[in-house]
């Protein structure tokens, strides 16, 4: 049974390996968000309902991804008011299972393995998950830290345990969860229900980032297991694949499957951007009308709800998103030069982690303008360089089973604790 919350970027993972191993022949069940039965069950996978059930509202989504506050108005208004619902859900759904695989912040995925006393791992889909001091991580709101990373342990490491320290304070409603099952509290009950005993598989490509050594121990890094179907078999629209075929190779602009519902001046400076570069564009806009322009839109921009990245980016000359993990894993699977507009959570990180490895550049939302985003892709398209590092990163992603390694290391732990009578 997997348990995970959020967007499309939470999910399509955890649908991609369900997949793998029911070709295994498991029975896989993901407990998630209501909002997502008919996607699940649409893969042939079984689903169980788990609060909670996130509201995509433009007001949620805007305090949730505020650069400073997003991951605390998460945690404390969104998570932990209905972490008994969910330990309820979970138990529900678990009671069948043998063996649980539980994202980061699916806090009652380790509360519900030991009242059960069944086995779990646990699953880290981005690299900021991890806050090392040896490769320390991007923080959101505030970029000026960004040039202390050199500093390295001597200061990371003081400052990351600051971090934690507040971290328990936030994790009270955790232990006070687990006395009423009769569990002992943990030490730093929300850092700690992260991550299992057993051991955690990171859901992302070594070229991402590599093991360090105060990563939780016994962490497998598995590559990206990808996923894009909005839909069970969508594909590239009639429509689109004639504008793709009509001429050259478009920028792709997105913003995922979640920020785009608080889209702002995005989509109406990325036009403008188009318009002074020259270039075809195509805009995945989501369902949200707003994001469509007033003024007429010229032939060489195509506007589209959504589009299955592992058909699309590949066909693109740039790709400018909003710095998710699951968008990454597509634009750096692509090859492609990219511009990431980051926001909130992990954006910020992984827009960091895109520029170092030198297959694109960041601008934050904030700062998004057509003149701006017009600059930055005159450079990227230009550039040899940023083409040269996208197709050497696309070509590592290539060599790695995201899927394969996954479904293999849960198989390797789910024997080793039957074997062991665990």
């Amino acid at each position: 049974m997997f348990t995970t919350l959020g967007s499309l970027g939470d999910l399509h993972p955890f649908i991609a390996v369900g997949l793998g191993m029911r070709e295994r022949g498991h029975t896989v069940t993901i407990a998630t968000s209501e909002i997502y039965r008919g996607k699940v069950e649409g893969e042939g996978l079984s689903f169980h309902p788990l609060r909670p059930d996130f509201s995509f509202d433009p007001d949620i989504i805007r305090r949730a991804f505020h650069p400073r506050t997003g991951g605390a108005y998460i945690l404390r208004k969104l998570l932990m008011p209905c972490l008994e619902q969910s330990y309820e859900d979970t138990l529900a759904a678990a009671r069948d299972a043998d063996f649980l695989v539980g994202h980061a912040i699916t806090f009652a995925t380790r509360t519900v393995a030991e009242v059960l006393q069944k086995p779990w791992m646990s699953v880290a889909l981005q690299p900021s998950i991890f806050l090392s001091a040896y490769d320390p991580s991007s923080i959101p709101g505030a970029p000026f830290l960004d040039r202390l990373h050199p500093l390295g342990p001597r200061f990371w490491g003081p400052a990351y345990r600051l971090i934690r320290r507040a971290a328990r304070r936030w994790g009270r409603p955790l232990n006070a969860l687990r006395g009423k099952a009769g569990l002992l509290p943990l030490n730093n009950a929300l850092l700690d229900s992260m991550f299992s005993p057993l051991g955690t598989q990171a859901w992302f490509s070594k070229v991402l980032a590599e093991p360090q050594p105060d990563w939780q121990p016994r962490t497998t890094v598995t590559g990206f297991p990808f996923y894009d179907k909005l839909e069970p078999g969508q594909n590239l629209t009639p429509e689109l694949e004639r504008f793709l075929a009509a001429g050259p190779a478009p920028v792709v602009f997105t913003l995922g499957s979640a920020a785009v519902m608080d889209a702002g001046e995005f989509y109406a400076e990325s036009l403008l951007a188009v318009r002074r570069l020259g270039c075809r564009a195509v805009m995945l806009i989501g369902r949200d009308a707003r994001n469509l322009p007033v003024e007429p839109v010229p032939d060489t921009v195509h506007f589209a709800e959504y589009a299955p990245y592992s058909e699309l980016l590949s066909r693109a000359a740039a790709v400018v998103h909003q710095g998710g993990v699951g968008t990454t894993a597509q634009s750096l699977r692509a090859g492609k030069p990219m511009l990431v507009v980051a926001m909130s959570h992990d954006q910020p990180d992984n827009g960091r982690r895109i520029a170092k490895l030198g297959v694109g550049a960041v601008i934050p939302r904030s700062k998004y303008r057509a003149e701006s985003a017009a600059a930055a892709l005159k450079q990227l398209i230009a550039a040899q360089s940023y083409h040269d590092a996208a197709t050497q990163a696309a070509q590592v992603i290539a060599g790695e089973d995201g899927v394969g390694t996954a479904c293999a290391g849960l198989e390797s732990a789910l024997n080793a604790v039957t074997k062991s009578g665990a």
